[in-house]
């Protein structure tokens, strides 16, 4: 018997084709290092897209190489995204703001053939050079006329190499199941590890995390990605964005409130998507100057947990709609979202900002549970916690060359997130495993007591770790840094977390600090504030 439909695989080239055929003139916009905006439209990143995926038929690589990008959110790295994974081969982002000892090692890990740079952070690189054995190649992404003159690396030139292709590519069916995109974890605890994504799972993860049920794509859509190309793909929004014809603006390397409100306001932005810490510094931007971001509807908001008091903030000063997200580099990332809907108009605002500032629901196609220690499920009541784990078909099933066998039992993987999730499905993480406080045989959340401390209005950002403590084993210590204009108070904090958390949770100590150190992803560095803090109670 025939099959009764074609078999026709879906390719990562085909979602920027089809853009250039629906969608010719809508526009990428981009903030260059020197703050000048560059512009062109879908079919001509289409084009310049072909030519680079003509010049890398054209070299000595084999399916499946990994190449790598070491670039911020640009119109460049956009191209290189569709020209390396629609010719066979494996786009891999690294993360620029890891340190060089972490790069060094993912690097040799992945063993990537070629890296394409950003002109800015060539200094990496030749921090590198003799230590990345497999790298044969290094391509600057600049024009010929911007080339470094004093680099002691071998480097060409992105613009020289491309302008030589044609601007027509004869792309190759690929099967689902082919390499296209490495990321690695974080590496908060032990080296990183790298989840490799597949032609099918890009594809599907860009069509249905760009739909109604999260993103919400649509021709009028004028969506920045803040979040980092190299963290998760930018969340898969240069593949999402272009198969529903919205307007991409890329916000480069300057990611200060000024340049992001500034981009807001030019751009007429009403999308945007990154960590909270991006949405605070904006917050903490307009607050200062007085400026506005009246087109901005909709924030989405993942990496970290989501402050209620940030989501009131959005809603109450700016009119903007956050919506909760949740995934990892391990779900390529998006898995669940909080979007509005017709339910919330019923609810009271302060009952729709705890929803909004939840995980929200899954996606289609992700299914998500919580287990006890015993691997039963556990009630979904919204009070219950248990052990988060996640399924589906943009879910890792195992990380690259076989590492970390531990992280998968039954078919789920094993999220290292502890969670409650409602009646009405609404997730929400309370804490990481490695996180949570144990005081005593009883857990405390340190996202919850962060979370109710951002309530007070002095405070800019909390870090909750565990300090060790002689009768209780471990109880919390909360770090604070403090925002400019506010009077601080500690009684007058510790009296309003009383009213929010049980009396025990409360903080054994609340220290002041300049600053809190955060991950190249925007998330805080708890193992760091817990190497420096972890003994602060045996001294009392």
């Amino acid at each position: 018997m025939s099959e009764p439909m074609m078999t026709f695989p879906l390719n990562t080239s085909d979602i920027l084709k089809s853009a250039a055929l629906r969608y010719p003139e809508q526009e990428i916009v981009s903030m260059l290092a020197d703050l000048s905006v560059h512009r062109y439209t879908y079919a001509d990143a289409y084009k310049r897209a072909c030519r680079v995926a003509n010049f890398l038929a054209s070299a000595n690589l084999s399916p499946g190489d990994r190449i790598a990008t070491l670039a911020v959110n640009h119109y460049r790295h956009f191209e290189l995204y569709y020209g390396i994974t629609g010719q066979g081969l494996v786009v891999h982002t690294l993360n620029a703001r890891l340190f060089v000892e972490q790069l060094q090692y993912i690097i040799n890990h992945a063993e990537d053939r070629w890296i394409f740079v950003d002109p800015e952070l060539l200094p990496i690189l030749e921090a590198l050079a003799d230590k990345i054995p497999s790298v044969t190649r290094l391509i600057v992404l600049c024009a010929a006329e911007q080339m470094p003159q004093s680099s002691p690396l071998s480097l060409e030139c992105y613009e020289t190499l491309i302008a030589a292709q044609s601007d027509e590519a004869v792309w190759p069916s690929l099967p689902a199941n082919t390499p296209c995109g490495l990321c690695y974890t974080s590496g908060t605890t032990g080296n990183p590890k790298g989840v490799l994504y597949t032609q099918g799972s890009m594809v599907q993860h860009a069509i249905l995390s760009g739909g109604s049920q999260a993103l919400d794509f649509d021709e009028w859509s004028v969506v920045m990605p803040v979040v980092p190309m190299y963290h998760v793909v930018a969340w898969g929004i240069p593949f999402s964005a272009p198969i529903y014809g919205a307007k991409l603006v890329f916000p480069g390397c300057a990611l200060t409130g000024e340049n992001l409100q500034k981009l807001i306001e030019t751009e007429q932005v009403n999308q945007s998507y990154g960590v909270p810490t991006v949405w605070l510094n904006l917050h903490n931007y307009l607050q200062q100057s007085g400026k506005s971001i009246e087109s901005l509807a909709i924030v989405g908001v993942g990496g970290a947990a989501s402050p209620t008091a940030m989501v009131k903030s959005y809603a109450e000063l700016y009119d903007v709609y956050w919506m909760g997200i949740w995934g990892m580099t391990e779900t390529s990332p998006l898995a669940t979202t909080a979007n509005l809907t017709p339910q919330m108009d019923q609810l009271s605002d302060e009952d729709c900002y705890a929803l909004q500032a939840s995980a929200g629901k899954p996606i289609f196609g992700v299914e998500i549970d919580i287990f006890d220690a015993a691997g039963r499920v556990v009630t979904h009541d919204g009070v219950t916690r248990g052990e988060l784990r996640v399924r589906g078909p943009w879910v890792l099933a195992s990380y690259f060359k076989g590492e970390g066998a531990d992280s998968f039992v039954d078919g789920w993987f094993i999220t290292g997130d502890i969670a409650v999730i409602n009646a009405q499905g609404y997730m929400s993480v309370v804490d990481r495993t490695k996180d949570v406080i144990k005081s005593g045989g009883e857990w405390i959340s340190s996202v919850e007591l962060e979370n109710a401390a951002l309530d007070y209005p002095a405070v800019n950002e909390a870090c909750v770790i565990a300090a060790l403590h002689e009768k209780w084993d471990e109880r919390p210590v909360m770090l604070i840094t403090l925002r400019a204009g506010q009077d601080y108070d500690e009684a007058a904090l510790r009296a309003m977390l009383q009213q929010r958390v049980a009396k025990w949770w409360l903080p054994d100590r609340i220290v002041v600090v300049e600053s809190l150190p955060h991950t190249g992803t925007g998330k805080l560095r708890k193992m760091d504030v817990r190497d420096e803090y972890r003994r602060i109670l045996l001294a009392d």
